[in-house]
């Protein structure tokens, strides 16, 4: 599972370098589907940061990762 979530994140990183910023993946706990990542760079400090994580980063990996039940920010 983490091979997919690392596969997706690279998808959606160039979208986030865009703004100057990137996501790193810190854990997947594959028994409760909780993938924990940290915003890095411009958007480590942006007011947006939290809907960036739940609508852009965990909508995509729910998706497309469906064990994925939930990405928290580390």
């Amino acid at each position: 599972m983490k091979e997919k979530v690392e596969s997706v994140l690279n998808r959606v990183r160039p979208m986030l370098q865009a703004d100057g910023g990137n996501v790193e993946l810190v854990s997947v706990d594959e028994k409760t589907g909780v993938v924990k990542v940290k915003l890095t760079g411009a958007c480590g400090c942006c007011p947006m940061a939290q809907m960036t994580l739940k609508a852009g980063i965990e909508a995509t990996l729910k998706k497309e990762v469906p064990e994925v039940k939930q990405v928290v920010s580390a």
